[in-house]
């Protein structure tokens, strides 16, 4: 890998960052096997929606209206993707996010932003027995409190074996736009209380009344994937028909929050202020059809 890239290992697996892109993750792989724990990419992607994951900062996903009200004023937000004609997903990803400190196995980035508005971004990745845990920090810098909302995008592998678990009780329906239109409980197609084959049609929602675990099951890739985030009851989950990932992403807050009645899972800040998102995934190798706990 070339100088923009980071390494971390421990003895099972290993992650590559590439920070100048957006504070993402570019890989992270089976050391033993090469087998993919996030969708692969090569050292030539250079966006953070073709890598591994990347952090979502001070928002997630969608916001209509063309902006929103934080205490003080109107805040407008113009398209900020050439792909979506919403803002969308907040500013972290699309800056160069700097090396705080290195070492063996763990790892911090920061970006300082003045878009929306001022506030720093932290990222701790740690890699320990085949878990790797990620931390993703916002503080706000700005001299008027402003509505925080965090998340992290991860990309699954999906091969016509995976399966998932989440348990969630509601699902957000949404319009033409991606934006929610409504609160229903899970309908059988996207209920995922018991281990299931992902849908076959596309499915872009958001889900709540999470309790932040999901186990991801690769019996083709020989291994199953035990995920919990803390500082998240709600997970989007992205299903495009016809590729080779998915995505379930834990975030702090439903699509387009801020216009949404009591603006749930935001937080207001005051400079100097801080929320956090914490996410860990633990690679457990399948043996004989079954799980093997890893020991050291």
């Amino acid at each position: 890998m070339s100088s923009n890239f980071i390494e971390l290992r421990d003895h099972l697996t290993h992650l590559t960052l590439a920070p100048a892109v957006g504070g993402s993750i570019a890989n992270w792989h089976v050391t033993a096997t090469g087998q993919p724990l996030l969708r692969h990419n090569d050292e030539h992607a250079h966006l953070p929606g073709k890598l591994g994951c990347y952090p979502l900062a001070p928002w997630s996903n969608r916001i209509g209206e063309g902006g929103f009200d934080n205490p003080d004023a109107w805040l407008a937000l113009p398209p900020n993707s050439p792909t979506d004609p919403l803002p969308i997903h907040g500013s972290a990803w699309q800056q160069a996010w700097q090396v705080v400190s290195q070492s063996a196995h763990e790892a911090v980035l920061e970006v300082v932003c003045d878009t929306p508005f001022a506030y720093r971004a932290e990222q701790r990745f740690r890699l320990d027995n085949g878990e790797l845990s990620i931390t993703l920090r916002v503080t706000h810098l700005a001299e008027k409190p402003a509505w925080h909302g965090l998340g992290l995008h991860p990309y699954f592998p999906r091969t016509g074996g995976t399966r998932l678990q989440a348990k969630a009780s509601k699902v957000w329906l949404s319009d033409a736009s991606k934006l929610p239109t409504g609160l229903v409980p899970v309908p059988d197609e996207w209920n995922f209380q018991q281990l299931k084959s992902l849908p076959e049609s596309m499915v872009d929602n958001g889900f709540c009344q999470w309790d932040g675990h999901c186990l991801i099951e690769q019996p083709e890739l020989g291994y199953t994937l035990e995920c919990q985030a803390n500082g998240a009851e709600y997970f989007l989950l992205f299903c495009p028909p016809g590729l080779g990932f998915f995505c379930v992403e834990p975030v702090s807050h439903p699509v387009n929050a801020h216009h949404l009645p009591g603006r749930p899972g935001l937080k207001l800040l005051e400079q100097g202020q801080s929320t956090h998102l914490d996410f860990t995934l633990k690679y457990i190798a399948n043996v004989g059809g079954g799980l093997l706990p890893i020991a050291v």
